[in-house]
């Protein structure tokens, strides 16, 4: 013990003496540079990686979307549940310096495993599923270790008498996160979708980045260790109000019947712990009640990397003049607009709401944003019916889904036995109207298809299953009519690309180029597979049939259609004619806007308003359990999402409803709660128990008592 003591002595006396260079003249500290370089970097590599996630799910693991959005909820609340972990290592072992180090280091061998994951030919798809989760399950523990550790690392760098610097570094530091976010959602979906390796989307490349940006921020924080102020474990503040409040519960469990009672239940603990403490944790527990409500907006908040992201891939992203966004890229947005939107609701809004005599308190301004929130879902529902206009809904049970091309010289009619479809003609070569639904007496059904065609009836036997979607494609052959019942594959892209197919009515085979897409298309009205595109013009297209090599100029390919191209003309010439089986995206991504602006806005009002009023009501030895309760409703928030998600089954428009009216129901049980709680002075405890330096722990608090006891007995000695 005694070589501990000593070993604090020496670290105490050495951070009296340091004296940490100063930037330029003025007072802050040379290191300080050091923090914030590594937390834009950090937040670069998180953020980027982050934002590829649910696509990365989508078109490279081929999960659906439901498992997607849980999975990438499941991951961002274990980033908020890892920052306890972190708190009490920094705290109670390595001290923050040392924490920031090696869960830096599992951070960086997490991007790496995520990008190694992400290389086709490391293994087939189980091994990429594990080396992804694996990935994930490390960079959660590196970047929910550090989240604690580094903004207080920085604040430690500053002399108690620089309060002002000081607090002009966290604005610095809180500006940093966002520019490495800003910056992280445009670039790695640049990387994603711009650079093509191993025959695709170059994930590899897009997670790789990150990884690197976190080895960047590493090494730029130990290069500034000479330069670093360090403070010593102090131990952890949650540990002691764990102990605290389990002995309070055991003592009053084992309490005597004659015991008297006491006025709190936490009072019970007064036999071993000071009573500083017993009313900083009774403090502590009013604030944290108010918490119980708040994890409905963090539930709403982070849907912004995977129900909306998913809402954009299937919307126009075309701003014109070359620019196109990516889905993946318009979440940042809502880091750009915090950045605008914070000094206009401090210099703006709030003077303004002000000099209208209203009293906006901090748990108003909560709920306020709790109503943003639910508005900005509003926003999203209405953008969500308008975008399903585009999107064909696979059938349920006992139904198929078909359309008809009729590719013969005239109209002809189709007539489904018992059925009230198709009932006008159908032109030659003329665009289908759309897919129309044929109910199925079980699973399957085989429907003897009447087809008239010059006044003369021919019949195909057709097979449909439930659940599935067809093209009917009807041919002259032998001066008769012919079927053939194709499965098409409906669901539109996750990346807003567009689907194409020939179908070849020449009597010779052609194979197609169409930018780097292979297609083959058989003779004689042979079909050739579906394959998504990216959205652009394709001109000069290369057809080769035989010795012949042919030219044709397909036009613009738009985000998330359905094509089907029919070749036509004879060995002198190819003609074509486009048909769009399913309709591009055209509900424009500014759309989404609106609902970007209100949910920034509500971030505003809540969550930065949430801390300042945290802060403001927590005894300052009780903060940063009040920080780790701050970040537990984010997590709490993400495992709501995750039970919806999976559980609920759902149409999207509906859900994000159901999210909004959850909101608005929470709002006002917090706004019931809000009006009953009255607004402490943490600085009071003070006068009432002195500064509380002796009582830091539980012994020393055991030696004061004990010194007051064997006072007290000297002088019944000298009596």
């Amino acid at each position: 013990m005694g070589k501990i003591n000593e070993k604090n002595v020496d670290e105490e006396t050495h951070l009296k003496k340091h004296v940490s260079p100063k930037l330029c003249g003025t007072n802050y500290p040379v290191s300080i540079a050091f923090v914030v370089v590594n937390e834009f970097c950090e937040r670069f590599s998180y953020y980027g990686m982050k934002a590829l996630l649910t696509l990365y799910f989508i078109n490279y693991l081929h999960w659906d979307k439901n498992l997607s959005t849980a999975v990438y909820h499941a991951f961002s609340s274990l980033c908020y549940f890892t920052p306890l972990l972190g708190a009490l290592i920094a705290d109670s072992w390595l001290g923050k310096f040392r924490t920031i180090i090696y869960l830096s280091i599992v951070y960086v061998i997490g991007h790496v495993v995520k990008s190694v994951g992400a290389i086709p030919d490391v293994g087939n798809s189980t091994v990429h599923i594990v080396l992804s989760m694996l990935g994930l399950i490390l960079i959660a523990f590196g970047t929910g270790g550090i989240k604690p550790c580094v903004a207080a690392f920085g604040g430690d760098q500053f002399d108690e008498e620089h309060l002002d610097e000081r607090r002009k570094f966290f604005s610095i530091f809180y500006m940093s996160i966002n520019a490495g976010s800003v910056l992280s959602t445009i670039i790695t979906p640049i990387l994603r979708g711009d650079v093509q390796c191993f025959g695709g989307d170059c994930y590899a490349l897009a997670f790789g980045v990150p990884a690197i940006l976190m080895i960047i921020a590493l090494v730029v924080f130990i290069a500034g260790n000479g330069l670093y102020k360090k403070s010593p474990p102090e131990g952890n503040v949650l540990v002691r109000v764990c102990n605290c409040i389990g002995f309070a519960i055991s003592n009053r469990w084992r309490r005597s019947k004659d015991s008297p009672e006491r006025k709190h239940w936490l009072d019970w603990a007064e036999e071993k712990y000071p009573k500083r403490l017993i009313q900083e944790i009774k403090m502590l527990f009013r604030v944290l009640v108010l918490y119980i409500p708040l994890p409905m907006f963090w539930a709403l908040f982070d849907q912004q990397g995977s129900r909306w992201t998913l809402q954009a891939t299937r919307m126009n992203m075309d701003f014109g003049g070359g620019f196109i966004l990516k889905p993946d890229q318009m979440q940042m947005l809502n880091a750009l607009l915090i950045l605008v939107f914070i000094p206009i609701f401090d210099m703006g809004i709030y003077p303004l709401i002000g000099l209208c005599r209203i009293k906006l308190t901090p748990l108003k301004k909560m709920a306020t944003g709790m109503i943003l929130g639910a508005l900005a879902f509003v926003a999203a529902t209405i953008v969500e019916i308008n975008v399903i206009k585009t999107v064909v809904e696979p059938p349920p049970a006992t139904e198929s889904l078909v359309q008809v091309f009729n590719l013969m010289d005239t109209d002809v009619t189709v007539q489904f036995p018992g059925q009230n479809i198709f009932s006008q003609p159908i032109k030659s070569y003329e665009d289908p109207m759309g897919y129309t639904s044929l109910p199925l007496s079980g699973e399957s059904q085989l429907y003897t298809v009447n087809v008239n065609h010059n006044g003369m009836q021919h019949q195909c036997q057709l097979a449909f299953t439930e659940k599935s979607t067809y093209s009917l494609i009807l041919y002259s052959q032998n001066d008769g009519a012919a079927c053939k019942l194709v499965e098409d594959h409906v669901t539109k892209s996750e990346t807003g690309a567009a689907y194409v197919r020939f179908i070849n009515t020449r009597s010779e085979s052609i194979n197609i180029t169409v930018g780097t897409a292979e297609f083959y298309a058989p003779a004689d009205y042979g079909i050739s597979h579906n394959i998504s595109l990216q959205r652009g013009e394709y001109k000069g297209v290369k057809c080769v049939s035989g010795a012949n090599q042919y030219s044709i100029d397909l036009g613009l390919l738009d985000f998330g259609a359905f094509y089907t191209i029919i070749l036509k003309g004879d060995t002198q010439e190819l003609t074509f004619t486009k048909m769009e089986d399913i309709q591009a995206n055209n509900i424009h991504i500014a759309w989404q806007i609106p609902q970007y602006v209100f949910i920034t806005a509500g971030e505003v009002m809540f969550s930065i308003t949430g801390l300042e009023f945290s802060y403001s009501q927590a005894p300052a030895s009780m903060k940063s359990v009040l920080q780790a309760g701050w970040l537990m409703t984010v997590a709490f928030g993400n495992v709501i999402v995750l039970i919806v998600a999976e559980g609920a089954g759902m149409e999207q428009w509906a859900e994000f409803i159901l999210f909004a009216g959850l909101l608005v129901g929470v709002s006002i049980i917090f706004s019931i709660m809000a009006y009953f709680y009255t607004y402490v002075d943490p600085e009071q405890l003070d006068k009432l128990f002195g500064d509380g330096k002796d009582y830091e722990n539980v012994d020393s608090f055991e030696r004061k008592k004990n010194e007051t006891v064997n006072m007290n007995d000297m002088q019944k000695t000298k009596m």
